[in-house]
């Protein structure tokens, strides 16, 4: 179904730098893998089987050469709350059905339809993520205890103020010192993998001069296994499957919204293209598999495909190496990460959640003072406040629905007069047994309704033919179609004629389809609106027309002139 070319035509040279890519990208997933782990409310060691297992399959089966996949900060708000929901047994269910919902959204191409998503939407969430992901990392920044995970933000940050009198001094330090290793040491010495420095730095510090006066890995989660866990199946009974069908289908969406997007940036990085729908399967696979060894759900990450790119990356090759090199790592020096004090994870998220922000796109967007302000506002506070089940379907319903209302109002009925299109005239009035009018803009079920009611309005008494120049109409939808099919079976019933002109092929295959088009009369369409005039002059009664009637006057055909083109 998908074909795959990523691995085609590979030299020796590229093999090298997918290796060093694959290395470097690794050493920046290992700290990256236990702090998403850790703050998504599960043991460190499940981010490492996920960056393991994860990463190996989707570059070995996913859309872009240089994905590189795993636990994301976007992921931290939505596992950690059905964490405390559902429990973390449930979490591994819920991440394997949004697997196969993954696999299902590629095989029917859906891929090309997530790019659709207003950006108002995909902002204000990723903004609210970072805002979460932030205000998250502050308990081990200062070193807080007496601390629970509470599901929503102002209960955390009701927490926050009720336990600051328990800070730690040693955690605060040494919080301090990685954020300053990360900020500065870059600027010096750019290619040191400052994530990894960040973490070694502060462990090795509250050993030497302060030990055992901090949490680490080791005295909250007990250490890091040596082994990837054996195989273990879900219970995937059907009352499970409808319990958790919900968060699972969050966690399908944002992980198909992620990972296009990180091959998005790819795309623009390198200028290849990605397989959308093949990178959906791929994701979903790798989700479906994760969490058979005890992993959590997992995504393209952006920031660390970027690095990839970065690091000389030529083929999916580097993202099998970045895989292996992590498993490598854990089965030789897990028992050392048990001395990793969670306040160096602190800083890392906080550097994370400050660079997920869209912070200029946010304020950009909410000084345009638009729709898309409102659509982002809402996102934002309902992702903040609730949570990203309600955000995501309130925000791209709101923006449906402000879309819909700015569309109606785009439709226009033009009534063509002698005075200012000088089409068709007399002396002194517009003929009054033919009425013509131009239509703008598109005729759905947002403004159908609009379009009849305007015609209706501009009809001061009954014409012999009606003429609808349609020229600027895009599309026509069942709604439009219906309307449009009451105005013309409406008119008829007097004997009236209606001519449609100029009318698009999209709309009036629309027309063909649902028979319209023949209630109508094909004669009744014309490429051009001076045919159709030509058209109508032939059938309306120049004796019965009180001004053609007149002595002295000359008929409407000496006055008809070429439409002004528009």
């Amino acid at each position: 179904m998908f074909k795959d070319n990523r691995f085609t035509g590979l030299t020796v040279s590229d093999l090298r730098r997918d290796l060093i890519a694959g290395i470097t990208v690794g050493v920046v997933a290992i700290p990256l893998g236990m702090a998403f782990a850790i703050a998504s409310g599960v043991k460190p060691e499940y981010g490492l089987y996920t960056t393991v297992i994860a990463g190996l399959i989707v570059a070995l089966m996913g859309g872009s050469r240089f994905q590189i996949a795993g636990p994301t900060g976007a992921f931290i708000p939505i596992l950690l709350a059905i964490v405390l929901q559902y429990g973390y047994e449930d979490l591994l269910i819920a991440g394997f059905l949004a697997g196969i919902m993954l696999v299902i959204m590629g095989f029917f191409k859906i891929g090309n339809l997530i790019k659709f998503i207003p950006r108002s939407v995909t902002i204000g969430f990723t903004s609210g993520i970072a805002v979460i992901i932030f205000s998250g990392q502050i308990e081990g920044f200062l070193g807080l205890q007496n601390m629970e995970k509470k599901e929503y933000f102002h209960e955390n940050m009701l927490q926050i103020i009720q336990n600051i009198g328990t800070f730690n001094f040693y955690s605060v330090l040494l919080a301090i010192i990685g954020i300053l290793l990360i900020i500065f040491v870059p600027k010096f010495f750019p290619r040191i993998p400052i994530l990894l420095v960040a973490l070694i730095i502060p462990t090795f510090i509250s050993i030497l001069l302060f030990p055992d006066k901090v949490a680490t890995i080791g005295t909250e989660f007990g250490g890091i296994s040596q082994k990837i866990p054996s195989l273990t199946l879900p219970d995937l009974s059907w009352e499970k499957i409808l319990y958790l069908w919900q968060p699972a289908f969050v966690i399908a969406m944002l992980g198909g919204i992620e990972s296009l997007l990180s091959a998005v940036v790819a795309d623009g990085m390198t200028g290849k293209q990605h397989n959308s729908n093949r990178e959906l399967v791929g994701q979903g696979v790798a989700n479906m598999v994760t969490p058979l060894f005890g992993g959590i759900p997992a995504t393209g990450a952006i920031a660390r495909t970027a690095t990839n790119i970065r690091a000389g990356a030529v083929s999916p090759i580097s993202g099998v190496v970045q895989a292996l090199f992590v498993l490598l790592t854990v089965l030789l020096f897990a028992p050392y990460a048990a001395h990793i004090p969670l306040a160096s994870m602190a800083p890392i998220l906080m550097i994370v959640a400050f660079n997920m922000s869209e912070r200029k796109a946010f304020w950009h967007i909410l000084k345009l003072r638009t729709a898309d302000s409102l659509v982002l506002l809402a996102t934002f506070l309902l992702t903040v406040f609730v949570n990203l089940t309600i955000a995501v379907p309130v925000g791209l319903v709101l923006a449906m629905i402000l879309f819909i209302k700015q569309m109606s109002g785009v439709l226009a009925v033009e009534n063509i007069k002698a005075e200012n299109h000088n089409v068709i005239k007399t002396p002194e009035k517009v003929c009054p047994q033919i009425a013509s009018f131009t239509v703008h803009g598109p005729l759905f079920f947002g403004a159908s309704d609009r379009f009849e009611t305007l015609i209706t309005r501009s009809l001061n008494k009954r014409p012999a033919v009606l003429i609808l120049k349609m020229r600027h109409v895009s599309t026509i939808d069942v709604t439009g179609e219906a309307n449009l099919a009451t105005l013309v079976r409406d008119f008829q019933k007097t004997n009236g004629v209606v001519l449609i002109a100029e009318l698009k092929e999209h709309p009036l295959k629309m027309l063909e389809k649902s028979g319209l088009y023949d209630i109508i009369g094909p004669e009744h369409f014309f490429k051009t609106t001076t045919e159709a005039i030509n058209y109508a002059l032939g059938k309306i009664q120049v004796n019965e027309c009180i001004y053609c009637a007149q002595n002295g006057h000359k008929t409407c055909q000496t006055y008809v002139e070429m439409e002004p083109r528009s």
